[in-house]
């Protein structure tokens, strides 16, 4: 265990990252569940080798901080000697319920692990970046639509079979889409992006990609015209002409997608904003709550709070759990986990229980509109509290949060790279806050780090007095405009001593 990740890289469990609070590993066991045993076991390796910090991330990968160089090699076997097998390659990721979930359009896995076998195949994993990713979507209770990746394939309904619509460089919403496919086509079409993007490099994404290779790719197999993709816009009223049929005519097995089939939800490009009304995500459900899977039984997902909780919690509630008749965990995207087996009546005691360690257990808890990374001390790049900002923030103004709020330690914007309705991000000059874009946009206003949560407490106050009956507060928000905004959030302090 001496290789260590650069920032910006994934920190696999054996290439830890360097943080602020030590090492960071990242893992994605290849069977998405694991038992109660298993579960406590790897919490407990956690509290032994690092500092009883874990998290679980947007993506649904699992993370352990605060190791060392020595911990993280003793972490590695103990998580070996368990016997939890490690996904590495190529990120292709399923949905939490893939397979299990009544509702989906199709099972995911099968695809997925045909596109896995054809990347190693074509010996791309080297090649590619370790930020590069596939999603393949079955559709169903818990979508993958607020996971961003460089290719997404997702399942859409087609007469009596199921096409997989491939699009490219984004989430559900903001992805480019490329044709609609049935499974081995999609599956090449997939392969061919990836092979797009390694010949640009290992720092490369499928955003790199250049109009001409989108249209060669979005007319695979030289069955389409140049024109199938045309520059639609969800503002322009394009999205119900594109291109309809003008794959289908010429190969059966891909095609645009059809006017009125399923999944045309997701069929649009760029986003066009949370300050619209539009909350990050589309219509992705939380994975907090029940979910019906089959026959009478239920999933019950429970959120960590910003991703994060202490080991010792999550051994509490995992020994709950057994105690309960839980017979799986899963990670979930939306840093949640997903408990299976247990019987129906055993659900509410498990969410009391979870709500008692201070897990999040209703998809209404303010604490799900908020992103916020570990900031500072974890973050050697952090330069404000997030998380202690983000608990003042929920806490007090839970009224008013139907947006994302992001809370960001510096300009990277790793909780949330996506745009925001407001961002309050660290810098040199305190917290600055970014309305309607990323971190990385320069702030409308800055205010000192330690008072960031007062200067959101006046935003809100002004959205409760100025928000018309019935309004959102997200688009009382467009409506005030960033220079109101930035002007409440400078000003708190001054008002507050009035």
């Amino acid at each position: 265990m001496n290789a260590f990740s650069r920032r910006g890289a994934c920190p696999a469990l054996s290439a830890p990252m360097q943080t602020g609070d030590g090492l960071l590993v990242r893992l994605n066991p290849v069977y998405v569940g694991l038992s109660p045993k298993l579960s406590i076991g790897l919490a407990e390796s956690a509290l032994r080798h690092g500092n009883g910090i874990m998290e679980v991330t947007a993506r649904g990968s699992l993370q352990i901080r605060g190791l060392t160089r020595e911990s993280a090699a003793l972490l590695a076997a103990e998580v070996d000697a368990l016997g939890i097998a490690v996904r590495t390659g190529v990120p292709v990721e399923t949905g939490p319920l893939a397979g299990i979930d009544p509702r989906e359009i199709a099972d995911p896995r099968p695809l997925a692990e045909r596109i896995r076998a054809a990347v190693e195949e074509a010996g791309l994993t080297p090649r590619l970046g370790p930020k590069v990713s596939v999603v393949v979507d079955g559709g169903g209770q818990l979508t993958l639509d607020a996971v961003t990746a460089d290719v997404r394939l997702k399942a859409l309904r087609s007469g009596a079979g199921v096409r997989w619509q491939v699009s490219v460089a984004g989430d559900g919403q903001s992805a480019r889409l490329l044709v609609a496919a049935e499974d081995h086509a999609a599956r090449d079409v997939a392969v061919a992006v990836l092979r797009m993007v390694a010949e640009k490099g290992r720092e490369a994404h499928a955003r790199d990609l250049s109009e001409r290779q989108l249209v060669s790719l979005a007319g695979w197999h030289s069955v389409a015209p140049p024109s199938v993709l045309p520059d639609i816009s969800p503002t322009r009223g394009e999205i119900s002409s594109f291109a309809a049929g003008s794959l289908s005519e010429t190969m059966p097995h891909v095609s645009a997608p059809g006017v009125g089939e399923t999944g045309g939800a997701g069929i649009i490009s760029p986003l066009v904003g949370e300050m619209s009304g539009r909350t990050e995500g589309g219509a992705s459900r939380k994975p907090i709550g029940l979910f019906p899977i089959a026959g009478d039984t239920f999933t019950l997902g429970i959120g960590l709070p910003y991703g994060s909780m202490p080991a010792d919690k999550i051994i509490d509630l995992a020994q709950s759990a057994a105690t309960l008749g839980t017979s799986e965990i899963r990670l979930a995207p939306g840093r949640a986990l997903l408990f299976l087996g247990q019987p129906s009546a055993a659900n509410q005691s498990l969410q009391t229980i979870a709500a008692t360690l201070g897990f999040v257990t209703s998809p209404a808890d303010p604490r799900t509109r908020i992103a916020a990374c570990p900031g500072t001390p974890a973050c050697a790049s952090g330069r404000i509290a997030t998380r202690t900002i983000a608990e003042t923030i929920a806490t007090e103004n839970a009224d008013i949060l139907d947006f994302t709020l992001h809370i960001s330690g510096c300009a990277k914007g790793c909780a949330h790279p996506g745009p925001a309705a407001l961002t309050i991000v660290g810098g040199e000059n305190g917290a600055g806050l970014v309305v309607n874009a990323t971190a990385k946009a320069l702030p409308a206003g800055y205010r000192p780090g330690y008072d960031a949560a007062r200067g959101i407490g006046r935003v809100a106050a002004v959205i409760r007095s100025a928000r018309f009956q019935g309004e959102t507060a997200a688009a009382c928000l467009t409506r005030l405009g960033p220079a109101a905004i930035a002007e409440a959030y400078r000003q708190a302090q001054t008002k507050k001593r009035k």
